[in-house]
């Protein structure tokens, strides 16, 4: 699976929250993100569209 989750920057942005991050906090995000864009794909395709637009999520 490709990671579609920038770790610095999911790292920073907990950091920035004033809490560690664990080494498999990016790759639990990434997964999650991933099925996310996996729904909204699949409702797209449901309303005869070929764009996934925010509504979707």
């Amino acid at each position: 699976m490709a990671r579609l989750v920038v770790q610095n920057a999911v790292r920073q942005a907990v950091r920035d929250s004033g809490c560690n991050c664990a080494g498999n906090f990016s790759d639990a995000l990434s997964e999650r993100v991933s099925a996310m864009v996996k729904d909204a794909v699949t409702r797209a395709q449901a309303n005869g569209r070929k764009t996934v637009q925010s509504r979707d999520l």
